[in-house]
Formats: structure tokens, sequence, C-alpha cells
């Protein structure tokens, strides 16, 4: 992590969000596998001036920016590279969730660690790029507490948007798996216990107990039955079975279960990435955001406290946690006026989602863009019978090597003829070529084979597919190539060449975007045009011309339709498919060809390679000539 300069009116210096959430997780695992390393710009001993920040127990060093090795350099931070030096893991979600494995592995008792992952082990594990909640809690919420950080003199009592979407959050009743069982405990207990609230009020929500304390029979079903799971030794179930008249009320009559941690029920990583923003941001607000506003923030604080280990852990990092006075009568909150929309919401817009109520076929939208003189165009393959030799080559290479039929291997084989013969149609010694949406390595390791005067670097979100690229690589010894587990927007090295094999939906204007950014020629695949849809980058259509004559709703007909091209489906059917496609990726690339790029959307040889043939080949403007050198803009490193 890159430590941050003093902020204006408090001596000592701190370090970035990001750093402090993974080094609040490592001290709550107590986690001893991993060496820190802090990452300055000038000569500096961070550890030294961040000393009240680190806990004790980790093995902390200093490093300059120039001295971290270059494929982590290449990323945003915090990151973690492994023993090999060959494998680096970025971004915060990541991250957090490698230190969560790595702890398990050196002990696999500990359930509590184990329970931060959440149901089905997928807390945070959805990309950023596609799940509202993660991009919220990883970057939203982050962003908005290090920005009022930086500048705290810039702020009136508006609330950051970020924290007024996690009150509401935490407003919401929770839905859980299997809490039908769980609101019928509730109810129980609420009869037992002479409630005369109806039973879908909201029960005494303003009862808690102090840190530290065990829960009493007073406190919230809810609050009792997160902390029982979080404790070591095993605890009897909060209620046995629900007497019959129990058992009789309807679902819809059972009371609400209320937020007791952010993601419902239970502790998770989640209240992990959030405390030490929510500390950060609790300890500089006005009385008026904290009594008026934010009730439920308030109590969700308090009840953090009181996981096993998270007083340990945040003393450990410098954080003084304390119990906020929770307002007892319930406060006014925002009128309907004064609420705006939060991110959640604004992406539950009709107007932002594929789910649009599609009438007829393509054919009028089609006929709309040919009236326009707008129609698809397929450019000529350079070389359609060029293929690798692949009996010359070694086993690992071979597709089969990735688990597949010898049907699919054989396909897979001719999509990887056309995009190896692309790259090393523009790729020079000394370029980097970074393989998107990796998978387990076909493009990446075939392309480092090849052109061994290249560094290739494989860019892919799941952990499992990226290690087992790794063993194929290592399997053949190669050196020019590096992994990196990561979502696109963490990887900000510099490149000349990006290549993706079958990116899903946004996914290709992902790709090409980080290509124009970077000034690199791109050579993708496009692939699930049916998952196309608005998006928090991007909008549909992307071309001027496709927006004068489309709306979006016309246009995700083309992409839903775009998708009817399986082998199945009748000639016709797929001829109208492949048209579709066309259309789709031709107003891709007359986007690209505004930032100068000479953009073919040609089709792969054999066509029957693959449903989704269509290949983008993008040339940015130093490199269209026939003479193509490494470009001299490189895109900057951040950290």
């Amino acid at each position: 992590s890159k430590a941050n300069n003093s902020l204006k009116g408090y001596e000592e210096p701190r370090l970035p969000l990001h750093s402090s959430i993974a080094l609040f997780l490592l001290s709550y695992c107590e986690c001893k596998s991993f060496k820190v390393f802090l990452v300055s710009a000038a000569p500096a001993r961070c550890s030294q001036r961040l000393e009240s920040q680190l806990p004790g127990s980790l093995e902390v060093s200093d490093t300059r920016l120039e001295d971290v090795p270059p494929l982590v350099r290449g990323c945003r931070l915090p990151a973690v590279l492994d023993e090999t030096g060959q494998l680096c893991r970025a971004g915060l979600a990541v991250v957090l969730r490698h230190i969560i494995n790595k702890t398990l592995e050196a002990e696999p008792s500990r359930n509590d660690v184990l329970a931060l992952l959440g149901f089905k082990k997928t807390c945070l594990k959805a990309c950023a790029e596609v799940s509202k909640w993660t991009r919220l809690c990883e970057t939203g919420i982050p962003s908005a507490v290090e920005e009022r950080l930086q500048n705290p003199n810039n702020h009136s009592q508006q609330l950051p948007l970020s924290i007024l979407t996690l009150e509401q959050r935490l407003a919401e009743p929770v839905k859980v798996h299997n809490d039908d069982k769980i609101r019928r405990q509730k109810l129980q207990e609420q009869r037992r216990n002479g409630k005369n609230e109806s039973p879908k009020g909201q029960g005494d929500v303003d009862k808690e107990s102090a840190p530290g304390e065990a829960p009493q029979a007073g406190d919230g079903l809810e609050l009792r039955a997160a902390l029982a799971k979080l404790s070591v030794e095993s605890v009897p179930a909060v209620a046995t079975r629900e007497n019959s008249e129990i058992r009789k009320v309807k679902t819809t009559d059972l009371p609400p279960l209320e937020h007791v941690f952010a993601e419902g029920l239970y502790f998770t990583l989640t209240d992990v990435v959030l405390l030490p923003c929510i500390y950060q941001y609790l300890v500089r607000a006005s009385e008026f955001e904290l009594c008026w506003r934010l009730p439920h923030l308030l109590r969700w604080y308090s009840r953090v406290q009181e996981v096993p280990g998270v007083l340990r852990a945040a003393k450990a990092c410098g954080m003084t946690l304390s119990v906020p006075q929770v307002p007892t009568p319930r406060l006014p909150g925002l009128s309907a006026e004064e609420k705006p929309t939060s991110p959640l919401e604004q992406e539950d817009n009709p107007e932002m989602t594929t789910q649009l109520p599609f009438v007829g076929g393509p054919r009028p939208t089609m006929t709309k863009l040919k009236e326009k003189g707008v129609e698809a165009v397929f450019a000529p393959h350079p070389c359609p019978a060029w293929t690798l030799p692949w009996d010359n080559l070694p086993g690992a290479i071979n597709p089969t090597e990735g688990k597949m039929s010898n049907i699919r291997a054989v396909r897979k084989r001719q999509q990887l003829n056309n995009l190896v013969a692309m790259v090393t149609d523009q790729a020079r010694p000394g370029y980097s070529i970074v393989d998107f949406c990796s998978g387990t390595g076909h493009v990446g390791i075939v392309l480092a084979h090849t052109l061994p005067d290249c560094q290739v670097i494989l860019i892919e979100n799941k952990e499992e597919s990226l290690v087992r690229a790794q063993s194929r690589s290592a399997e053949l010894g190669l050196k020019n190539i590096g992994f990196i587990q990561a979502n696109l927007d963490y990887f900000t090295g510099p490149f000349q060449i990006g290549v993706a094999l079958h990116a899903c939906g946004v996914a290709t204007d992902m790709v090409v975007e980080h290509c124009i950014q970077a000034g690199a020629a791109f050579v993708i695949s496009p692939c699930c045009y049916g998952f196309i849809q608005n998006a928090v980058k991007f909008t549909f259509p992307k071309s001027k011309r496709f927006k004068e004559t489309l709306t979006y709703k016309e246009h995700m007909i083309l992409c839903r339709f775009a998708d009817q091209t399986a082998v199945q489906l009748p000639p016709e059917r797929r001829l109208i498919g492949k048209q579709c496609m066309g259309l789709v990726d031709l107003d891709r690339s007359w986007e690209a060809e505004t930032h100068g790029y000479l953009v073919q959307v040609m089709t792969m040889e054999p066509e029957s390679c693959s449903p989704k043939n269509n290949m983008l080949v993008g040339k940015p403007p130093q490199k269209s000539g026939l003479d193509i050198g490494v470009s001299q803009l490189e895109a900057p490193v951040h950290n």
C-alpha cells in the first residue's frame, strides 16, 4: 500500500483505506502467512511513521515504488505476489478472500474465518463491474470516505450518496436462506414474551447489548442467532420446533428479519470492509449526520463491535472504537422529496436492464438501419489457412489439457489459430501482450510459447482457472509469462496488444476501452451478446450513427438475436443471428474509430469453429500503417 501524506488538521499520516482494510483483516484472522510491504514513491520509512496503525504481529517492511516487481507495479494496490513471483492478486475483494483462504489453509478449524465468506462462500466474489453491491462496498464507500478525508473542509452536512445507500440497505428487511424458519422462531418468541405488536411490526430494534457482553434474552433473536454462530464453542439452537399454531401462520404474516450486519444476520467479509471506512467517517462526521440521518448505520456500528475479535483487531490497527449514542426514539429520516436515488436503485431502472418487453423479431430494427445505409460488413480474413503447428507443440499447450472433449478441442485449436495469427502479425520483440478474461490460459500460453521475445500477462478473475493456467505454464517452463487475478480495472500497466477469446457481454467493451486507454492494438472475439446492457461505464448504442438511428431497446433486440447462432437452429435463423452479431460489432468498431483506430470486423475460419465466430481487430493510430513499431505512449502506473 502507498502511504498518504498528512491530512490537513491531522499531524499523523495514514494508510489508504484499502490498505487499512487488508491489515484489519490480517489482524482479525491472526494470519501470519504474509510479509507486508509499504510502498512509497519517496525513500521514506513509512512503517515508522505509521507504526500505530500497523498490527505488531505482522512483519512489515518498506519499499520504494521503483523496486516493486513489474507485475505488481502494473496493478492497483493492495496486491499479493505469490512465492513464484509470477502470480499477482490485485483488487480489494480478491486480496481479502485470498487472506481468508490462506488463514484456513494454516488453521482449518477457524470456522469464524470461514464464516466471513458467507453463504456458499460467495461474499464479494462477484466482480465490481457486474455486481452493484460489490461495487458499493469495494469502491463506492471507500472512495467517498477517502475523498472526505482528503478534503475535510469541503463538506457541509450533505451525506455522501454511498453512505446514504448503505443506510437505506440496513433499513430494509433481511432476506436470507431458510428465513421462513427463523421468522417463525421470531414470531414464537414475540408471543412468548407477551409482545403486543403486530406480526408485521419491526420489533424492539433499539435494545442493544454492550460490546463484549453476552446477548440477553431481551435482545433481538437476529442478534443472538448471529453472535451464536460466531461463538467458538457449540451453541444450542435459538429455538426448537415451533408449535402448531406458529406453523399455521402464513409466510406473508410472519415478522420481517432485521439487519444485524451488512449482508443480513451474519458477520461477513463485507462488514470487515466497511468497518475501517465507517470508523474514519464517523469520527469526523457531524452530530447532525449521526443522530438524524444514520440511525441504522449507528446500530450496525455498535453491533459489529460485539463480534469476538473485532475490538482486538481494531486496537491493533490504531482504531479506537466506541459505542455511538443511538437515538432511542426513532428520529425522522429523509422525506421522499429529500431522498436521492441510490446507486443500487439507479441500476434497477427499467432503462438500465435487459429485461425489456421485446416485441417481434429483429427485422424491423435491421430494416431501420438499412434505410440509413447501415448494414453488417465483414472484412476478408487475411490468412484463412494459417495454423499453428499443433503436432509439433508440447502437449501442455494443447486445449485438451484444459479438460475438454476432442470435438471441442479441435474447435478451440481453430479459434486459437485465428487469434494467434492476428496477434503475431502485430507483435514485435519487447511487446507486452495481455490476455484478458484468460480462463485457463488457452490463448496466453500459446502466445507465450510462440512469441518468446514478448512478455505475456494473463488476467482472470476466477482463481481456479488462473491456478490451472499457472500449472500448465510451469509444466512448459515458460519464463515470459505472468498471471494476475483481478478485475480489469485493477490492471493499470502498459501493454501493446490486448487479446480476448469469447469475452462475455460487456467484457468485450471493457477490453476495448482498456486497450484504447493504453494505446494498444486489440484482437477480440466477442461472446454472449444477449448479456449486453447499459452499465456504469457503457451505454448502448455506442457510435454516433447507431445512436441517431436506434433506441436502447432496439439495440437490445439486436443483441438478443445475435445470440441465435447455435448449430441446431434453422439456417435462416442462424443467418439473421450472424447479421445481428455483425451490426452490434459494427457499432463497437465505429466507436473505437472515433479514437483514431482502424478496426475490422471479420469472421474466424472456418466459420464452424464457433457459433460466436466474429473477431474485432483494431490497430491504434500509430500502428495502422504497414510498419508497426512500439508505441512511445505508455499508460501511467497507478498505485
